[in-house]
């Protein structure tokens, strides 16, 4: 194996692929041209449609992706539609994908598009780059789908299949590594089907050359792969060792009354800044630590106290945290108002269409199980 971070040329002139770029282009652009999967924002010709798949499909399946991107293209439609959308909306149309941030700076970015681009998305990677929520990978993605520019690509897919194609050892995310990545990218692209070729190496990564049991037999660029010559493709890339995940705790009420539209429950956004900021949860307090709130400091955010039962608990593990939430569960009569603008109520059945987290589904999920038992 070659040593982390070795020099991009020195990199390729000791691999299978050295002298045989074309040959390392035609067969891994063959293989996709003849196996891509159909999907909603390929071929559609439209940078805005590029831009939102790549940005719902960082840290996020294809497959889950699907159906996000058509009720998003059905609600916003172009850059416009998107900047005259209020943040709710915005968050309600990507409630359930997670990573939260992703949305907003769609939405930052559109407005940016459409106050100094006239409304269309920027044509080069400087461009591209001046957006907000835009870095290297996400820029390159669309300059070459969207715009036909040669760019390079490297994503987690990409890291992989680089590592095992020319025995990059080492750990992935160091400085030196992602610079032979980025070279190795810039190099590779074909620069009469840079979209194509890139998406062809991300598709290698997602459904041949996958974390565990690569199908090594049916790549089509096997011939020129180290890791494949060596029999372990899968001792590359080698894992990095992950940051320590921190508990939390929490205290969550489930406040509902009988309103003019049937059962309503009490929900108010998350605090700007945080873990999920924005979106709409139920009463809850945080602490990192394993130290519990008291549900004195819930019923101090409604500003009255509540008559709470304790219903269940649940975990959910973000990226970097491990919250276990204690869940209660209170009724106010209908008359119950509250003097803090942020709380409000929603109809039970409209729940499922508001902004609401991954978690304040799971958490509303699991009360309303317990009340059938």
């Amino acid at each position: 194996m070659r040593g982390a971070g070795a020099g991009v040329s020195e990199v390729l002139a000791a691999s299978a692929v050295a002298g045989r770029v074309d040959a390392f282009q035609r067969a891994l652009l063959s293989w996709f041209w003849r196996e891509r999967r159909e999907l909603p924002w390929r071929g559609v010709g439209d940078p805005y449609a590029t831009w939102v798949s790549e940005i719902m499909l960082q840290q996020t399946q294809v497959v889950t992706v699907v159906d996000y991107f058509q009720r998003w293209m059905a609600r916003f439609p172009d850059v416009a539609a998107l900047a005259a959308a209020n943040e709710e909306e915005v968050l309600e149309q990507w409630s359930g994908l997670g990573y939260y941030r992703r949305a907003r700076f769609l939405h930052r970015a559109a407005k940016v598009i459409v106050e100094e681009h006239g409304g269309e998305l920027p044509s080069t990677l400087e461009g591209l780059r001046t957006l907000p929520g835009v870095g290297p990978y996400t820029a390159g993605a669309i300059a070459s789908i969207a715009f036909g520019l040669p760019a390079p690509i490297v994503d987690g897919n990409v890291i992989r299949v680089f590592a095992r194609l020319f025995a990059i050892e080492g750990d992935p995310r160091s400085t030196a590594n992602q610079k032979s990545f980025w070279g190795l990218a810039e190099a590779l692209v074909d620069p009469q089907n840079p979209g194509d070729f890139n998406e062809a190496l991300m598709e290698l990564g997602a459904r041949v050359c996958t974390p565990r049991s690569p199908a090594c037999l049916l790549c089509p660029v096997r011939e020129f792969c180290a890791g494949f010559a060596s029999g372990e493709p899968e001792a590359l890339p080698e894992v990095a060792r992950r940051s320590a995940v921190k508990p939390m705790r929490a205290v969550a009420v489930v406040v509902t009354r009988q309103g003019r539209r049937g059962k309503e429950l009490l929900v108010g956004p998350r605090d700007a800044g945080g873990l999920l900021a924005g979106m709409l949860e139920f009463p809850t307090v945080e602490r990192e630590g394993k130290r519990w709130p008291k549900l004195d400091e819930v019923a101090s955010l409604l500003g009255m106290k509540v008559v709470a039962e304790e219903v269940g608990e649940l975990t959910h593990v973000f990226s970097h945290r491990r919250l276990l939430t204690r869940i209660f569960a209170a009724e106010v009569g209908s008359e119950a108002t509250f003097a803090d603008e942020r709380w409000r109520w929603v109809p039970e059945r409209e729940l499922s269409q508001a902004a609401i987290s991954a978690l304040t589904r799971k958490i509303y999920e699991r009360s309303k199980q317990l009340e059938t038992t």
